[in-house]
């Protein structure tokens, strides 16, 4: 559901109202209070005209037993007390984890054929305690729960996030790390791991080796070590090393040009399939920039599907009824395409 006080009950109910093929065989792990007071104010605003019933259900596949259409909400924990929209509340962050948690292991109990999670605020995350606070985010929330559930440590569970659109796709070497932290953290191991992480998970979903463009860490790739050793030290060491594993990569490439060779649009096919960007906002501004409504967040290296909308909670929007469901919906359908794959 992730949570409470931002838009993800909203774009929950806007999914089953508008796009309801995007939501068949799903239910949601959540609040039951929390979504029905979402589907009461959308009906209320006229932003979902259609009365769906929100139903609890105990187990996951009991909503197959309900009629349709209404939303199947099952409740991980005791029940939320209501929260104020727009706000950090600490409850709605530990409900969220809560969520996450239950979701991924029923995943990896293959109970659930895939998770696709609403967006968290990472503040909420921190300020509800241990063990949510650990974490920055889902995905390494979600790589700790994985990690426990295969008992190995976490550092056996590599894991990259992948946002992509219709246009592009990126995978990130680095995800919830402070700038300075993030160019620190561009090592050769890293940098190769990623590589390896996004052949195999890629791989799989193309049914081919992908064509693998690496951006550079410093403006031009550090034109030959003029602006910059990372490239010549750690970032042509670490593709020569992924090529001879056999993965299909070439760079690294100039950060401001690689992300418009590799896009796929105007009739045109992109030179990559994927591009490895170094750190967080070098890989998301390009995604973002072509429409945040239809990017989809897909985390690699999981021994689950886990795909997210490619947004936050929009805590200044949260109950006005004006949340875009689009990337949620484009994120079902995402999951569905990586199930299959």
């Amino acid at each position: 559901m992730g949570d409470a006080a931002g838009i993800g009950p909203e774009i929950i109910v806007k999914t089953y109202c508008e796009a309801p093929d995007a939501a068949r065989d799903c239910f949601v792990v959540g609040d039951l209070h929390t979504l029905r007071r979402a589907a009461a104010l959308l009906k209320q605003q006229g932003a979902c005209p259609i009365e769906i019933p929100v139903v609890a259900v105990d187990t996951p596949h009991a909503y197959t037993k309900l009629a349709t259409p209404c939303i199947a909400v099952l409740q991980p924990t005791g029940p939320l007390q209501a929260v104020a929209h727009g706000q950090v509340n600490p409850a709605a962050g530990a409900f969220a984890g809560a969520c996450i948690v239950w979701a991924a292991q029923a995943a990896m109990r293959n109970e659930l054929a895939a998770i696709v999670t609403a967006p968290i605020h990472k503040e909420a995350f921190a300020a509800a305690g241990a063990p949510y606070s650990r974490y920055p985010g889902h995905t390494e929330l979600l790589q700790a729960v994985a990690a426990e559930f295969l008992g190995k440590p976490v550092e056996q569970i590599p894991v990259r996030m992948m946002l992509m659109n219709s246009e592009i796709r990126t995978v990130l070497v680095s995800i919830h790390l402070s700038l300075r932290d993030a160019i620190a953290a561009v090592t050769f191991e890293r940098v190769l791991e990623t590589l390896m992480v996004t052949h195999a998970a890629l791989g799989k979903l193309l049914g081919r080796s992908p064509q693998i463009g690496v951006a550079g860490l410093n403006p031009h790739a550090g034109e030959g070590g003029l602006f910059g050793r990372e490239e010549l030290e750690v970032i042509v060491p670490a593709v020569a090393a992924a090529r001879a594993s056999g993965c299909q990569v070439s760079g690294p490439w100039a950060p401001d040009t690689v992300f418009m060779r590799s896009r796929h649009a105007l009739g045109r096919v992109g030179a990559f399939d994927v591009v490895v960007a170094m750190y967080h906002d070098q890989g998301l501004i390009p995604v973002k920039y072509l429409g945040v409504e239809q990017g989809v967040n897909v985390t690699l290296g999981l021994p689950l599907v886990r795909t997210s909308p490619d947004h936050g909670t929009a805590f200044d929007i949260a109950g006005t009824g004006r949340a875009d469901p689009s990337s949620l919906v484009a994120a079902l359908r995402a999951a569905r395409q990586l199930i299959a794959s």
